[in-house]
């Protein structure tokens, strides 16, 4: 049988490498680390805007939803106003990393945009989630089923569309919301 040669030398890089393996596997350890490096991500990652001629476009419609209180509703999405749409979840470790940028750029855009946040889940779960956090968004709870130009696999998935219906921006995955680049898309479209 032959042996495998073991390194002469072990190198700090493969030791910190291991650790990381292992903290990964642990249930523990899995979801901050996660998180963590998530939130790099949001830091280094903006929101790429669509190119006008690969704009999708989605009919006037009214989503029904239910609000964070219980209450249902409907909320119309391309019918004069800019929206900011996006699918999230408490669990997923993406989704909780762009948040307190999805919660700044509401902080100084709510009363302009409207913001639609939705998940699947428990409002009870949800509603501490947010309140643990201290971070103040509308979430709403999913009652039916989107437009097919707005389903996505993927979570967290987020749309920034017109007032006219057209995708100004499709995300898949974290980013920083809160980034001068989506302030000045949203300031533009504000300003007409």
């Amino acid at each position: 049988m032959k042996q495998i040669p073991w390194p002469k030398k072990v190198r700090w890089t493969d030791v910190l490498f291991g650790i990381f393996l292992l903290l990964l596997i642990l249930p523990q350890t899995r979801r901050s680390l996660q998180i963590g490096a998530n939130k790099l991500k949001v830091l280094l990652w903006t929101p790429g805007i669509e190119k006008e001629a690969d704009r999708a476009q989605v009919a006037p419609f009214k989503y029904s939803v239910r609000n964070q209180q219980g209450a249902y509703g409907q909320i119309p999405v391309a019918q004069g106003e800019l929206t900011f749409f996006s699918f999230w979840a408490t669990w997923c470790p993406p989704c909780v990393a762009e948040m307190p940028s999805i919660a700044s750029l509401y902080a100084d855009y709510g009363d302009r945009v409207n913001f639609i946040l939705v998940t699947r889940e428990n409002p009870e779960k949800v509603n501490t989630f947010l309140e643990k956090r201290g971070w103040d968004v509308p979430v709403y709870f999913h009652t039916e089923a989107v437009p097919e130009v707005l389903k996505s696999g993927s979570l967290p998935t987020t749309y920034v569309i017109d007032g006219e219906g057209r995708i100004l921006i499709k995300e898949i995955g974290a980013a920083n919301w809160n980034s001068d680049k989506v302030r000045t898309l949203l300031d533009q479209h504000l300003a007409k």
